[in-house]
C-alpha cells in the first residue's frame, strides 16, 4: 500500500510539473520577441531555399522523410545547411507558431560575401590584406563582438566556417553594434582548405594560443590572418598546423582565459599597432 501511494503521489507530480512546463512553453512562445529569420513549414521552408534565401541551419523531425520532407532535404543538400534531426518536442520549443509541421528553418539575416570582396576592400584602401577567422566560435554575441571590433582595427573581412559555428543571425547583427553592414563575412564549407588557398593568395597565418610566444614579440605584418578559436577547446588541430605561428596574450593575473572577443581584440589591435609603425 506504501508502495502504490508513493507511485500515485509521483504521478501526481509529474503531471503538475508537465503542465507548468507546457504552460512555460506557450508562455515564452506567445511573449517572447519573435525571430523574424526563423521559418516555419514546409511550403514556407521550400520558398525560402527557391527564392534564394540563404538557411543557416535546419531542424527536422526525426524519422523517415515523406512527400515535401524530401524536397526539404534535397535542398538542404543541395545548399550544404547543416541538417538537425530533432524530437517534436524540441520542435515544439523552437516554434514561434505552434504550427511548424515537422520543420523548422533558420535563415541568414544578412548576405555572406565573397573571398574576393574582402582583397578587394584592402586593395581599394591600398593596404595588405587583413583577415579574421574564426574557429568553433558558436556564440552569436562573441561573433557579433569581433565583427565591431575588426571593423574598428580595420580588418578587410570575417571568415566563418560552415558548421559549429554561430552565423549572421539577428542577434549576431545587434551585437555588432552596425559593423555588420561594413564588414563582409564570408563563410566558407572548410576552414582549413580555405587557409590553403589563401596562402596560395599571400597570406600568412598566426592563431591565438596561451602556449604561443608573447604576441609583442612576433612580427605581425604583411598579407595576415589572424585565426580565433573557442574559448573552451581554442583553434582546432588541423586549422592550428595550417598556421605559421602562434601568439600568446601576456597575463598577468590568477586566471588564464580571456573571452574569446577580447582575446580576438587584443590581437587585432597589436596587428593594427605593428602595422602603423
Amino acid at each position: 500500500m506504501e508502495e502504490e501511494r508513493r507511485r500515485r503521489t509521483r504521478e501526481r507530480k509529474e503531471k503538475r510539473t508537465a503542465g507548468r512546463e507546457d504552460i512555460n512553453s506557450r508562455f515564452n512562445r506567445n511573449t517572447a520577441e519573435p525571430d523574424e529569420n526563423r521559418i516555419e513549414g514546409r511550403n514556407a521552408v521550400i520558398e525560402a531555399y527557391r527564392a534564394g534565401r540563404t538557411i543557416e541551419k535546419l531542424y527536422l523531425l526525426e524519422g523517415p522523410a515523406e512527400g515535401a520532407m524530401q524536397t526539404v532535404l534535397r535542398l538542404a543538400k543541395e545548399k550544404n545547411t547543416p541538417v538537425r534531426f530533432v524530437t517534436r518536442q524540441r520542435l515544439d520549443q523552437l516554434s514561434q507558431t505552434g504550427k511548424h509541421q515537422g520543420v523548422i528553418a533558420q535563415a541568414a539575416a544578412f548576405h555572406y560575401a565573397q573571398i574576393e570582396e574582402l582583397f578587394e576592400k584592402a586593395a581599394a584602401k591600398g593596404e595588405d590584406p587583413f583577415f579574421i577567422l574564426l574557429d568553433q566560435i558558436e556564440d552569436p554575441h562573441n561573433l557579433g563582438a569581433i565583427i565591431r571590433t575588426a571593423n574598428l582595427a580595420g580588418a578587410h573581412g570575417v571568415i566563418i566556417p560552415k558548421d559549429r559555428a554561430a552565423g549572421l543571425t539577428a542577434t549576431a547583427a545587434k551585437a555588432s553594434a552596425g559593423a555588420i553592414h561594413y564588414t563582409p563575412v564570408v563563410k566558407v564549407t572548410n576552414l582549413a582548405r580555405t587557409m590553403e588557398e589563401l596562402k596560395q593568395k599571400g597570406l600568412w597565418f598566426v592563431c591565438a594560443d596561451m602556449d604561443g610566444t608573447p604576441m609583442t614579440r612576433l612580427s605581425m605584418t604583411g598579407p595576415i590572418g589572424l585565426v580565433i578559436g573557442s574559448e573552451g577547446s581554442g583553434v582546432s588541430r588541423l586549422v592550428k598546423e595550417k598556421c605559421d605561428m602562434t601568439a600568446a596574450i601576456p597575463m598577468k593575473g590568477e586566471i588564464d582565459s580571456l573571452n574569446a572577443s577580447v582575446a580576438a581584440g587584443i590581437l587585432m589591435y597589436e596587428i593594427l599597432r605593428q602595422r602603423e609603425l
